[in-house]
This record gives C-alpha cells, sequence and structure tokens, in this order.
C-alpha cells in the first residue's frame, strides 16, 4: 500500500552536511521503504498523512539500553551515588528479586516509552541472565519488540566472573560458565539473527564489562565466535576514572588499549559511555573506527563526566547516542537525550575555552560544537552504523520507511520557533509524536500506540515496584 506524507514544515534526514536537510514537502511509501521526496502530486487511492506544520525526521535508533531496569528509576538508595555505589545500591540488589513476569512488564514500559518518543530500533545491552534461569529472557525480549512493531537488537550480556565471591551471591546473580554463555550465543544466532541491512532481529556478543566481566582469554574467544557468526560485539567502556584504575591495576593499560590486546577494537564494535579517554586511546578507537553509544544523561546522573564524542568523531570513531538504563537516568526516551546530548556537547567545548589574553579564542572556540544536525545523524544514521543497519537511519529514496512525524502546533514551548526543524531536540521536553512508521507501518498514531491503555500499563508498573521492593526487603 502506497502512503505520501504531505505538507512537512521540515524535514531532516540523518545525513550529513547540506544533506541535512530535504526542502520536502512530501514523502512517498511503498513497500515499506521510501519512494520518493520532494513536491508530490497524490497518485489514486494512495492513503495520505498530512504533515502539514510537522517536523520529520528518521525514527530514532537507541544503540544501549537495559529494559529491566524499567522497573528500577528513582530508587532512593542509588539516587545520588556514582557508578560503582550505584551498582551494588540498585541494579545488584534488586535484579535477583526479579521474576519472569516483572522482567516482561519492565521490557514492555521500556519499549513503548521509546516507541513514544520516536524510536524504532532498540539495541538493548541485556546482562539478566545466570545458571538454571527458568525463563528466556532473550526470548521474552524479542517477543515484546515484535508486539510494538520495534527492530530489536539483543546485546546478549552476562560473564563469567563477578565482582562478588559467588558463595555470597543470590543464585540469580551468580556468574555463567564460558562454555554456556558460547553456546546461548550460538542457539541465539541460530533463532533471530538477520543479516538483512533492514533486519528486525540482531544478535550481538556483549559481555557485560571486558575487564570485569570475563577474562581476557574467555575475550578472546567470544570475539573470534563473534566473527565466525557474522555478530558484532558491544561492551561498557571507561565509564569512570574508577574503571581507568581497575584496569591499569589488573592489567597495567588503559582501557582502550586492553580491548585492542583481546581483539575487541574495529568497525564491528562499539562500546557505551567512553567518558574517561585519553588523547591516545581516542586516536585509537578513530583508526579502528570503533563506535560509542553516548549516553549523556546517565554518565550526567552518576556524575561520571562527558563523553568527548566530537573529539572520537574527528579521529574516525562511529558516533551513536543510547538512553542507557533507566535506572541511571529515570527518563529512558531519545528525545531527552538528545536534547541532552546538545547541551552536554556545547558546554563541554565552552568549559574548555581559554581567554584571548591567555593566546585562545574565548567563545569562539565553542562556537562551532555540536549542533542540532550532528545530534540527530549521530541519532538515526549513526546508530544504522554501529548497529551495522545500513538500509535505516536516514530519510533518502530506497531506505526503510522508519520515520518520527513531531506536530510542534500543542506545546508553548515550540510556539516562537523561528526553526521548527531543531524544535524536537533543541526545545526539550516531548514533542507531540504525530505518527511513528517503521518500515512503513504505524507504530504509533497521535501520540498513541493503538491498542495499549497506558493508564493499566502504568498501575501494573506500580504494583511491581510494591512487590519488587518489599521482596528486596526480605518480605
Amino acid at each position: 500500500m502506497s502512503l505520501l506524507i504531505r505538507n512537512a514544515a521540515a524535514i531532516l534526514t540523518g545525513l550529513p552536511g547540506s544533506a541535512a536537510r530535504h526542502a520536502g514537502p512530501d514523502i512517498r511509501v511503498r513497500g515499506g521503504k521510501i519512494a520518493a521526496m520532494g513536491s508530490l502530486v497524490p497518485a489514486p487511492g494512495e492513503r495520505q498523512l498530512d504533515a502539514g506544520g510537522c517536523v520529520v525526521y528518521p525514527a530514532w535508533v537507541n544503540t544501549h539500553h537495559h529494559l529491566f531496569q524499567s522497573l528500577l528509576k528513582g530508587d532512593p538508595l542509588g539516587i545520588n551515588a556514582t557508578l560503582t555505589p550505584w551498582l551494588a545500591a540498585t541494579p545488584m540488589r534488586l535484579r535477583p528479586a526479579m521474576d519472569e513476569g516483572m522482567f516482561r512488564l519492565a521490557a514492555r514500559i521500556g519499549l513503548v516509552e521509546l516507541a513514544l518518543s520516536g524510536c524504532a530500533t532498540v539495541a538493548d545491552h541485556n546482562y539478566h541472565y545466570y545458571p538454571g534461569m527458568p525463563f528466556d529472557a532473550s526470548a521474552i525480549l524479542f517477543e515484546e519488540a515484535e508486539a510494538l512493531g520495534l527492530r530489536f537488537v539483543l546485546c546478549r550480556g552476562g560473564g563469567t566472573l563477578s565482582r562478588q565471591k559467588e558463595g555470597e551471591l543470590p543464585p540469580a546473580s551468580r556468574p555463567e560458565t564460558l562454555d554456556a554463555y558460547l553456546a546461548d550465543i550460538e542457539r541465539l544466532a541460530a533463532r533471530f539473527h538477520d543479516s538483512a541491512p533492514d533486519a528486525m532481529r540482531r544478535i550481538v556478543v556483549a559481555p557485560t564489562t571486558p575487564p570485569h566481566s570475563m577474562r581476557p582469554q574467555e575475550l578472546h574467544e567470544c570475539a573470534d565466535l563473534a566473527r565466525r557468526l557474522g555478530l558484532r560485539l558491544h561492551s561498557h567502556l571507561s565509564e569512570t576514572v574508577h574503571y581507568q584504575d581497575s584496569v591499569h591495576t589488573q592489567h597495567g593499560m588503559k582501557p582502550a588499549f586492553f580491548c585492542e590486546s583481546v581483539g575487541w577494537l574495529g568497525a564491528d564494535v562499539w562500546f557505551a559511555h567512553l567518558v574517561k579517554l585519553d588523547a591516545d586511546e581516542i586516536a585509537l578507537l578513530g583508526a579502528t573506527g570503533t563506535g560509542i553509544a553516548h549516553c549523556p544523561q546517565s554518565n550526567g546522573r552518576l556524575g561520571s563526566g562527558i563523553a568527548p564524542v566530537r573529539e572520537l568523531e574527528a579521529a574516525g570513531a562511529a558516533v551513536s547516542i543510547g538512553v542507557d538504563g533507566a535506572a541511571s537516568n529515570e527518563a529512558a526516551d531519545m528525545l531527552s537525550e538528545t536534547h541532552a546530548a546538545w547541551l552536554m556537547q556545547r558546554a563541554k567545548a565552552g568549559e574548555a575555552t581559554t581567554p584571548v589574553y591567555r593566546g585562545g579564542q574565548g567563545e569562539a572556540e565553542a562556537a562551532a560544537s555540536a549542533t542540532v544536525e550532528d545530534v540527530v545523524r549521530w541519532g538515526t544514521a549513526g546508530g544504522a552504523k554501529v548497529l551495522g543497519l545500513p538500509g535505516i537511519g536516514t530519510l533518502a529514496t530506497g531506505q526503510a520507511a522508519d520515520i518520527a512525524i513531531y506536530a510542534l502546533d500543542r506545546d508553548p514551548r515550540y510556539f516562537g520557533l523561528h526553526d521548527p526543524a531543531i524544535g524536537p531536540v533543541a526545545s526539550g521536553g516531548a514533542a507531540h509524536l504525530k505518527a511513528l512508521l517503521r518500515g512503513g507501518q504505524e507504530i504509533v498514531r497521535e501520540g498513541a500506540i493503538p491498542g495499549l491503555d497506558l493508564a493499566e500499563l502504568g498501575q501494573q508498573a506500580r504494583a511491581a515496584v510494591a512487590r519488587l521492593t518489599g521482596l528486596s526487603a526480605g518480605g
């Protein structure tokens, strides 16, 4: 069926440079792909979607999440903690109490939150696995994404090591064996992985954190298996100075160089965070084409810092955006994340400025920092690049019709904009999502997911949080 999106006020494409904006105002969708863009005449019988006054973006591509954390938001024991104490206070404390129903509900909440922000592709770094686990967490994640019509990339986390003695751990926090981990990767790849450029399902090899989750030889084996199966690699890296200290103590080198030593750099690898990097690490990551999932809100919330995204991109690294888990974010959606990415990169550039009398250029040094067009590109085309999905992420003829359409006439924060195109990112808030298309299929219509009762989902979430906190307290 053919669909004509008509009369858009502005179109950002996710492409670089002068191609970042398309004059529009129309986009034709046929067979799930973009068939034409420009001033188009409706075809006989063609369905029309009036985008008058609306801004059109490629649907967002979220490259790093922990969906199970959607029931762990705002935990008082971790709200003001930095990363390491927060890990113990919130996810490590509460995750063992999650049963199958809670896990499924958390996944649904996170996916709904993303979809309502205009996100059609989700990469989830799930590390909720343990020996003898009575349910298939991976299958649940794929089922919940499929029910909403979203593209889903499972970054299969977990590991063979724990930061605590195994005998002190509850069963749901115990590590796996390497053989079990690798066997599950092969099982998942055979069942779910699709190598198509616009695949609905992908599998990624993703031990939770390289120096803490597996031994060096085990990481080598994971990389070898991934490349033999045609899978990508993902993990956390260099989120804090504690991380730098830990890798130096264990291995006598910097984190990026440790990853190089175990075969974990390259265009098929991307890392979340990368906040704390030295210049030689930035150069190494760039030279190898390794990617980043930039998670500005989580990094800010945990007091970790701001990743050197512009420096990484200039060096040759691929840049994408991830929301990270809701337990260290509290608002795990792509609009708030991209708004934060824009502001934080500009603030970081401004922080580094020096006055003219000291030999600097004043604020001119920050003037060329991140633009809204950059941020849209990172959150769409950049995400598609690190995930290896070249058929999505941009608005261009032949690409998958993954399209977010925002109406800016329902919230005064968007009134008075001289350039409506920047509104959804620059103005913050939650621009009204008139429609979200994934492969031409309408996932969101007028700010709602058809058939979903949000009030009921909220009631389920409140009941689950009460039960979860009661269980974690021994009640």
